[in-house]
C-alpha cells in the first residue's frame, strides 16, 4: 500500500497536460517501470475505461489500483489522481474569485480565453483523427454537429442516439468468442448497492437541509457524471450552457477562465466542474458556501467513477468481447467529434465578438456573431496561439502561459 500511496501519488502530481499525456505517464509508470500490468492488460483497461462516462485516465488510473490493491487500492489510485488537482483548483479559484475584477487579472484571462479556443480545436483534431475511419463514423459526426449546432439536441440524446445506432449497426457483426470469466452476480449487485448509496448520501441530506444551490449543484452535476462520454470538452458546451443560462451561476467568460485554469493544472480536465461549484458558491454567500460547493462537486462528479471501476473491472474481458457494446463505442466516439466542432465554433464566438445573437426558426436555432463588434486583439491571440501550439508544439501549459502574457501586454499598450 506504501508503494502504491508513492506511484499514484507521484502520477497525480505530474499528470499534466490532458488525458493523453497522462495515460502516457501512466503507461510509462504502471508498464514499464512497475510492470503492474502487461501491455495488453493495459490497452484492454484503457479500452473498458473509454467505454465509460467520466475521465478515463483517473479511471485507468483506478482499475489499475484496483488489480494491484484490492477496493482500497483503487481508491488510493482514483484519489491521489483526482486530490492535486482540486487542491490547486480550490487555491486558483479563490485567488480568482477575490481579485479577477483588477484590469491586469482581466487581460491576462483574456490572452487565456483566446488560447483555449486553439486548445479546443487542437482537441478536435485528436479526437477526429481518432474516432473516424470511414463513411459511417464521418456521417454520425456530421449529424451530431448538425443536432446540437442547428436544432440545439441536448447532448444526452445526442449520446443516447448514438449508441443505439451503433449497436443496431453491429447486429449482424460475427459473434465473437466471449473471454471466460466467473460471474459473480450477487458480488456485483452489492457492489452497485454500496457505491449508489455512497453517491447518494451526501444529496439526500442537502435535500433534508433544505440547500436549494447545494441541491442544485449536486443533481446537475450527478447528471453530467453519467452523460460524459468522450471526455470534458464533449459536455463543455451543454454544461457552460446550463450553468449560465438555465442557472446563472457564472458567465461565459468566467467559464472559459475556469477551463483555462483546468488546463494548466494536474489531474483531470474535468475538475473545471469544481471551478464552477466554486464561484456558484461564492457568488451566492461567499467563501464559507464556495467551500462547500466544492466538496459536492467533487463529490458527485468522481464518486460515479469508482462506481463505475469497482462494479464492473471483474468483467473487462467479458465486455469487451461484446460487438455492439464496441459498435457503440465507435459510434459514440464519431458523435463526439461533432459536439467538439460545435463546442469550438460557440467558444469562438463568444470569445472573437462582443455581441453574439441567436436566430431562431423553429425548430432552428443558430449562433449569430455581429461582424462588427469583432475583437481583434482576442482573434490575434488565438492566430499566435494557434501556430505555438499546433505548428511550434509548444504545449498547453506554455501556450497557455503565453497567451495570459499576450493578453497582459495588450492591456500596457
Amino acid at each position: 500500500m506504501r508503494d502504491l500511496f508513492h506511484t499514484f501519488g507521484r502520477i497525480g502530481l505530474y499528470s499534466f497536460g490532458g488525458p493523453a499525456a497522462q495515460i502516457a505517464l501512466m503507461h510509462r509508470v504502471l508498464v514499464e517501470e512497475k510492470t503492474w500490468l502487461t501491455e495488453k492488460e493495459f490497452l484492454n483497461a484503457l479500452s473498458f475505461c473509454m467505454l465509460l462516462p467520466g475521465p478515463e485516465a483517473m479511471q485507468l488510473a483506478t482499475y489499475a489500483g484496483w488489480r494491484k490493491g484490492g477496493t482500497l487500492g483503487g481508491l488510493i489510485a482514483g484519489g491521489l489522481f483526482v486530490l492535486p488537482g482540486a487542491f490547486v483548483i480550490t487555491v486558483l479559484a479563490t485567488v480568482y474569485a477575490f481579485y479577477g475584477d483588477v484590469p491586469l487579472v482581466d487581460a491576462m484571462f483574456l490572452g487565456v480565453q483566446a488560447t483555449v479556443v486553439a486548445i479546443v480545436i487542437e482537441a478536435l483534431i485528436k479526437v477526429a483523427k481518432r474516432a473516424l475511419h470511414g463513411p459511417s463514423d464521418w456521417i454520425v459526426a456530421v449529424l451530431s454537429f448538425v443536432a446540437i449546432f442547428a436544432f440545439a439536441l441536448p447532448f444526452p440524446i445526442i449520446i443516447a442516439l448514438a449508441a443505439i445506432w451503433g449497436a443496431v449497426s453491429r447486429a449482424k457483426a460475427e459473434k465473437q468468442d466471449m473471454a471466460p470469466v466467473a460471474i459473480h452476480i450477487g458480488a456485483t449487485a452489492r457492489t452497485i448497492a454500496i457505491w449508489l448509496a455512497i453517491w447518494a448520501a451526501p444529496v439526500a441530506l442537502l435535500l433534508a437541509m433544505d440547500a436549494p444551490l447545494l441541491i442544485d449543484i449536486a443533481l446537475f452535476f450527478s447528471k453530467l457524471a453519467v452523460v460524459t462520454f468522450g471526455g470534458a470538452y464533449a459536455v463543455l458546451a451543454y454544461m457552460t450552457q446550463t450553468i449560465v443560462a438555465d442557472f446563472g451561476w457564472i458567465t461565459t467568460e468566467e467559464m472559459m477562465d475556469g477551463l483555462g485554469l483546468a488546463e494548466t493544472t494536474p489531474g483531470p480536465l474535468i475538475l473545471v466542474t469544481q471551478f464552477v461549484g466554486f464561484l456558484a458558491g461564492f457568488n451566492e454567500a461567499g467563501i464559507g458556501l464556495a467551500l462547500l460547493a466544492v466538496l459536492i462537486t467533487l463529490w458527485v462528479t468522481f464518486v460515479p467513477c469508482f462506481l463505475w471501476i469497482f462494479a464492473g473491472a471483474p468483467y473487462v474481458e467479458r465486455i469487451l468481447h461484446m460487438p455492439r457494446l464496441s459498435g457503440s463505442l465507435r459510434a459514440i466516439t464519431a458523435a463526439v467529434v461533432g459536439v467538439i466542432l460545435n463546442l469550438s465554433l460557440w467558444f469562438s464566438a463568444n470569445v472573437f465578438f462582443h455581441q453574439v445573437e441567436t436566430f431562431i426558426a423553429s425548430p432552428v436555432h443558430i449562433i449569430l456573431p455581429n461582424l462588427a463588434s469583432l475583437d481583434l486583439v482576442s482573434a490575434c491571440i488565438a492566430l499566435i496561439a494557434a501556430v505555438l501550439l499546433l505548428g511550434l508544439k509548444l504545449g498547453i501549459g506554455r501556450t497557455l502561459l503565453a497567451g495570459a502574457a499576450m493578453g497582459m501586454i495588450s492591456l500596457l499598450l
